[in-house]
């Protein structure tokens, strides 16, 4: 008894509900912290992803009007995910069922968010002429930190939480929590999934960049990492969970399948762009729809320093003699 009790005073505590919505001045309305925080993550990543591919020559700006499409899809596709994959949530005697569309409320699924925002991407790439797996590339380090903040707001709204436990940094829930089992004591603390995978996330982004830079990845294949990555350690995650999705196959939950099948498109795709592909992209546009950069030279190599891609074998369709691509949407 003594031992469980120091556990909760070591433990996290959870913000309560006053926590999770912020009133806004001289507006009669509020914001929640969860919708908050998923803004200042696609705003961030967007920040970092325009950055990345404006040096591999890119139009600055031109990621905006990639992510108008990328986002919306990504967040409907989100949405749409979580509500298949729990729909003793949301359809039950007296439901009310306009709550489906609450995404402000949390319960978005990134798997679903990985599909719906990877086809606004490819729309968007259409649009703008950039190279699909160019974009894809650029955005995955950038992907990982939007999902690592993005994991606060989980912890605002007390959701995403694993199994009980008794480790010094286990999380205090509310005991009214509905995803809590009947029958668990009000002082049980619960595995912080949302601080794992911020961890996760944070050396995922860490090792990207540095493969990135040593193997000079390109084609897809930084982003075929972020899904080894992101799948390996979704996996895990999604097996302790206390609320897992409510569909299994073989006794595995269908979140875990998706981490799994993640891991599996991201070794294909790794496998297939470097027999196709064995050398560095042309340019991050599809050959003409390129856009020269006035009087200045492109930095092929997403680093800081302007002097370390000297030497860099990559053409850019501003330098003579510039490979062409080898596909109108870079495989």
């Amino acid at each position: 008894m003594f031992a469980t009790m120091s556990s909760w005073y070591a433990s996290i505590p959870s913000p309560g509900p006053e926590w999770q919505q912020i009133p806004l001045p001289f507006w009669p309305y509020r914001i929640t912290t969860y919708a908050l925080i998923i803004l200042v993550g696609i705003v961030v990543a967007a920040i970092w992803t325009s950055r990345r591919l404006t040096k591999r020559g890119g139009e600055p700006g031109v990621v905006l009007d990639i992510i108008l499409w990328a986002v919306p899809l990504g967040i409907i596709g989100a949405r749409l995910y979580h509500v298949i994959t729990h729909p003793g949530d949301y359809f039950y005697p007296g439901a009310e069922l306009w709550k489906v569309v609450a995404i402000w409320d949390g319960g978005n699924a990134i798997f679903g968010s990985l599909i719906g925002g990877a086809i606004g991407a490819w729309i968007g790439c259409r649009w703008t002429g950039i190279r699909f797996w160019s974009f894809a590339d650029v955005l995955a380090p950038a992907l990982l930190l939007a999902q690592a903040i993005g994991r606060l707001g989980n912890y605002f709204n007390q959701e995403l939480f694993g199994l009980p436990t008794n480790v010094p940094w286990g999380l205090q829930i509310d005991a009214g929590n509905k995803a809590i089992p009947v029958g668990l004591p009000d002082n049980t603390l619960f595995q912080p999934l949302f601080l794992y995978e911020i961890i996760w996330n944070v050396i995922g982004i860490v090792v990207i960049l540095w493969l990135e830079r040593k193997f000079k990845l390109r084609w897809g294949k930084t982003f075929a990492v972020y899904l080894i990555w992101y799948g390996l350690g979704r996996s895990y995650l999604e097996s302790i969970r206390i609320d897992p999705s409510e569909f299994s196959i073989l006794g595995i939950q269908s979140n875990v399948w998706a981490a799994f099948l993640a891991v599996v498109l991201g070794v294909v795709l790794f496998i297939v762009q470097t027999r196709r592909h064995p050398g560095l992209e042309p340019g991050v546009y599809v050959t003409g729809r390129e856009w020269h950069k006035p009087d200045a030279e492109v930095d092929s190599d997403d680093t800081d320093s302007d002097d370390e891609d000297e030497g860099d074998d990559a053409a850019t369709p501003n330098e003579p003699g510039a490979a062409k691509a080898t596909s109108s949407l870079g495989s």
